[in-house]
């Protein structure tokens, strides 16, 4: 899914039609990153990911279990306790990726070939020898992370569960797959649809600043106004499609590993 990501980063720091290297379509993105960058431009930033993506669906899903534990003793209803544990889980999730999310934004953006680009090391050594590890280094767009994950885990565990309990359990194994495989899908596609501001933002301030030396993009909020105000409410969903078609199977695939992985678990264990 990691080409998705970086045509839907690039969407996401590109400043409308006035920049000079925007791309028309989703169609002509790829195409022209494939003329000029190759086939493994597709999979610049890739590190990053694979080194954060096994402790952070940990957390996402360790903290999320903690959280709904701790809410079960307010009495409050199921529906809220998913809800909040997601929120908890996602905020918690944040902390842990951001640092990974800056190191992959900043090589995702650079238009080079895959072979002239730093390793993803360097990257991150220059990153903090320059900046150091604060809200303007190696934890840039902190906010925005954390609004990022936040509103997705509140909604896509949320509104799993929820809607799960809603509709009847089907006895036959494979309609019951289908049956939560089309929750985790529709769960993945609207948390991307409610979040993807905040993506934009981060996507904004963790990359390049309009003018080198510049920062225009400082805080999440401030971002999120100064891009609405110069380019108005569609800028906010730039890199929605392919957000979407990377997200909707991947959040669908994630929860029902979780799923039939924990209750295996719960019984041989």
């Amino acid at each position: 899914m990691h080409p998705l990501d970086v045509v839907k980063t690039r969407f996401q720091i590109q400043r409308g039609q006035a920049d000079a290297t925007s791309y028309r379509s989703l169609g002509h993105c790829f195409k022209t990153m494939f003329h000029q960058e190759g086939i493994l431009g597709f999979y610049k930033g890739i590190l990053p990911p694979i080194l954060a993506e096994t402790p952070k669906r940990a957390v996402k899903f360790l903290t999320f279990e903690q959280y709904k534990k701790i809410l079960s003793y307010a009495s409050l209803p199921s529906g809220v306790i998913f809800t909040v544990a997601g929120l908890g889980s996602g905020l918690t999730e944040g902390i842990v990726v951001n640092p990974f999310e800056v190191v992959k934004v900043s090589l995702q953006a650079q238009r080079n070939s895959f072979s002239e680009q730093p390793s993803t090391f360097a990257y991150a050594r220059e990153i903090i020898r320059s900046q150091g590890f604060g809200l303007r280094g190696l934890n840039k767009g902190l906010t925005a992370t954390l609004g990022r994950h936040g509103v997705f885990n509140m909604i896509y565990f949320g509104f799993y569960f929820n809607v799960k309990s809603i509709i009847p359990v089907n006895k036959d194994p494979a309609m019951e797959f289908l049956r939560k495989l089309g929750i985790g899908f529709l769960s993945g596609t609207f948390a991307s649809c409610v979040n993807i501001p905040f993506d934009v933002a981060k996507s904004r301030i963790q990359g390049p600043q309009p003018k080198p030396g510049v920062i225009k993009y400082k805080t999440c909020i401030n971002t999120i106004s100064t891009i609405y105000r110069e380019e108005g409410f569609f800028a906010l969903y730039k890199g929605l499609v392919p957000k979407i078609m990377r997200l909707g199977p991947g959040g669908a695939v994630m929860l029902l590993v979780y799923e039939y992985s924990f209750a295996w678990l719960q019984e041989n264990f």
